[in-house]
Formats: C-alpha cells, structure tokens, sequence
C-alpha cells in the first residue's frame, strides 16, 4: 500500500516515522510549505510534493493520513472519500457536522476512515481501564483529572501566532478536551456536561481561553472534575485520581505511573512504566503512536473498521459535549 502524510509538521513527520517503523515501504508527504518538505525529505528519504494532484497523478496513494490543522481534516477527508481512499485522521476540534455525515458516507464501503485516539495506547490510561475493569477499586465515584502545558512550549521553535493552536476555534485548551475526552469515555462511558467555566487568565499573545474547567457525569451517576489549560510551566501536567466505593487509583506523568489502594490493602500498588523512545524536540514518546498507527494499518489491509477502537461517530459525539459544555459556560475574564 502507499501512504500520503498530509501536513509535514510536526505531527506530520510524527506519523512518517510511525509507518516507516511499522515497514510500510511507500511513504510520501504532502505539504505547500518548502520548509517543511525539505525537512521530511531530508531526514526520512520520502517523496515530496507540494500540489496535491500531483501526488496523486505522481505517487497514486491509497490512503491518507491526514495531520494538517483540525480546521483543514475534513477537507482532506472528503477529497480521500470522492477518491475511494483511507484515511487516519488527527484528533478533531470543528466541523461536527461534517465529520457524522462523512460517517454516514462511508458506512457500507471498503473505505477506512478513523480519527486518532492516541491516549488509548499510553500505558497510563491502559492500565487504568484494567483495574476498572477488574473491579479493583469497587463502584467508580468520582474523577479528578488536570493536563496542560504551557502553549508557547508545545512548539518552542515558532511564535504561537503561527501556530493553529493561537486562534479561538482550535485553540490549545479546546482542541484537548476532546482529546482527553476520547480515552475517558471509552474507560468511564457516556459524559454528560453539567457545567464549564473557561477563561483567558495569562498574557500570552493568543486570543482563545487558556483553561476550561469542566463537570462532567459519567454512566452510573459517576462526577468527574476534568480541568484542560495551556498554563503549565516548566512542566507538563497530568495527573488524575479516580474514587471508587473501595479505593482509589492515582495517575501521575510525574511519577511516570499508576497506583492504587483498596480496602483489603495495607499499601499502595504502583505499576512504573518504562521510558520510551521520545525523538529530540518531542516530549511525547514514539511507541502509543506507532500501535495506533499499527491498528490502523490493519484495519484497512483487513477493510474492517472494527479493528480500530475510535470512529468518526465517536468523534462527533466528544465534539456534541464540547458545545454542549461551552454553551454551558460561566465566564471570567
């Protein structure tokens, strides 16, 4: 099969690196930025284009994986429909309506079309889901979870004015709450918003909300607290702590683990997981994003959806809680 990476960014180059590592022989790059095309060329050898119909008169993909800005997915993913093409798509933040009716499109086809869930594939969130699923804490009660980095870090080698992330519909903040709440509904269920508060509170030069608190509550009668900001500095935050009827869990990017207690426990159980393989000017590692990159390989050499965890119907309903969530909101400025 031939692959066509669709925005060479940093994301971009991420997902050349998975397939190449995955052994996908034909990789080629698609990018109107010469900056951006010299850069993959150099380093990892693929063909480059810069005008689309080229690539596809030239190279003749048969999927697509597309890692432009989220205003710029279904663009790209309806051209890869009319054209009987696959594609992986980054995580979304805009255009809910087109990615359910693309979903509609595609049911009953050959055509693979899925939206990234790469935290499915940490060890983190995968070890959480065991124990929930084991029963190790009891009823699940409540959710305390905050991430966040501080936005100019996220890519430190160009103005955030430059950068998607900067402007108000796929702001920083807003573009991870979907994120975040894609591996928390497949863990936790179905969220419902019950209320937001979002604001500006730093003085970085971008004009979006850098935090959003969110009360959310999950099947079961489950509350959950999930605080998504861009103000974390110098280090990242992720931290959640899940209460159930008897125990707790705590994750931790600090510790790099999960732990937890329950009531026929002395102690605490921590599981410390291994430090991956984490490419220079990344700070996210390598490996959840080539076994997502594997799944999705398989799932269209097999032409079976199925064999990929996320969908665009799941997308569509993280994007319907965040306007629901938005619409909710309690404003301070």
């Amino acid at each position: 099969m031939k692959f066509l990476v669709i925005g060479l960014g940093s994301m971009g180059k991420r997902r050349v690196r998975n397939l190449k590592a995955l052994g996908i022989e034909y990789v080629a790059g698609f990018d109107p930025r010469s900056d951006r095309r010299q850069e993959s060329q150099e380093k990892y050898g693929i063909p480059v284009f810069d005008d689309l119909d080229v690539a596809m008169n030239t190279f003749s993909p048969q999927v697509f994986v597309i890692s432009t800005s989220p205003a710029l997915h279904m663009h790209y993913a309806y051209y890869a429909y009319e054209h009987g093409i696959s594609c992986f798509i980054e995580a979304s933040v805009v255009d809910a309506e087109k990615i359910k009716q693309l979903s509609e499109k595609i049911r009953g086809t050959a055509i693979i079309m899925v939206p990234s869930c790469t935290m499915r594939y940490y060890p983190g969130p995968k070890k959480i889901k065991q124990l929930i699923q084991d029963n190790a804490i009891g009823k699940v009660l409540n959710i305390n979870y905050q991430t966040g980095q501080y936005l100019p870090d996220w890519h430190p080698w160009e103005k955030i004015e430059e950068f998607y992330v900067s402007t108000r519909e796929t702001g920083g903040a807003r573009e991870i709450v979907p994120f975040e709440l894609t591996w928390m509904n497949d863990i936790f269920g179905e969220a419902e918003a019950l209320g937001c508060v979002r604001a500006k509170l730093t003085d970085m030069s971008a004009d979006i909300d850098d935090i959003y608190h969110c009360l959310l509550r999950y099947d079961g009668n489950v509350l959950a607290n999930l605080t998504v900001e861009v103000i974390s500095r110098p280090k990242a935050t992720r931290e959640m702590r899940v209460l159930g009827s008897e125990g707790e869990i705590v994750f931790s990017a600090d510790t790099n683990s999960v732990r937890y207690i329950n009531i026929s426990m002395e102690e605490w159980k921590e599981y410390q997981f291994d430090n991956e393989t984490v490419e220079s000017r990344y700070i996210n590692p390598e490996e959840p994003y080539i076994a997502e990159m594997q799944d999705f390989v398989a799932a269209v050499r097999a032409k079976d959806q199925a064999l990929y965890p996320n969908s665009l119907e799941d997308d569509y309903n993280v994007l319907q809680t965040l306007n629901a969530l938005e619409k909710m909101t309690g404003g301070c400025t």
